[in-house]
């Protein structure tokens, strides 16, 4: 089949960047803890010194058993590279950015900056806690929320003890800050 009737694309242009993943707004900085950029060059490492080459041999093995408009390894192959590499282009812009913060400088302070753990309380009384995070580090399942998220630039430069008024799609709830944790210096994140 002639190229000219498939999807795929030769790479390179900027709609190769992963759909659904966070951006950035125009003009904010990507911070990042180090223990969040040491897991993305982990992985970025991962990819171009394990994962790839696998893929690329499979790849390779797979063009040497013939027709390749019928061949599913190769098919496959070449599609697990071409997500790897897209991975590869976004992983390496985004640690090009990266501006990396240790949150532990702040320990023992009561107002809320980027690493904090937040512990609020409801207009019910009910406590939430969230750590805020950069963008490519949070995990909502962990009670983690990215830096713009609206909590996040709710809470930010809060005190303890602060009332704040957070606005949701169900309307302005008012939260009360109850307390501010940092991980302390030198210890694990």
């Amino acid at each position: 089949m002639s190229k000219a009737f498939t999807k795929e694309s030769d790479g390179g242009g900027e709609e190769d960047d992963v759909a659904g993943l966070p951006s950035l707004p125009a003009g904010a900085k990507n911070y990042i803890t180090p223990a969040g950029y040491e897991r993305l060059r982990s992985e970025l490492l991962s990819l171009m010194d394990v994962d790839r080459p696998k893929v690329v041999e499979a790849v390779h093995w797979a063009a040497k058993n013939g027709d390749r408009s019928e061949n599913g390894d190769y098919l496959y192959g070449k599609k697990r590279l071409r997500e790897i590499d897209r991975r590869i282009r976004f992983l390496t812009k985004r640690l090009e950015i990266a501006e990396v913060t240790d949150p532990s400088v702040h320990h023992g302070s009561d107002q809320v900056f980027f690493g904090a753990t937040v512990t609020y309380a409801d207009e019910a009384g009910e406590e939430h806690s969230v750590t805020i995070l950069g963008i490519d580090e949070a995990e909502s399942t962990q009670r983690q929320v990215s830096w713009i998220a609206p909590i996040s630039r709710t809470l930010l430069k809060a005190r303890v003890g602060d009332s704040l008024k957070l606005v949701t799609p169900g309307g302005v709830q008012e939260i009360e800050v109850v307390a501010v944790d940092y991980p302390a210096p030198g210890g694990a994140q």
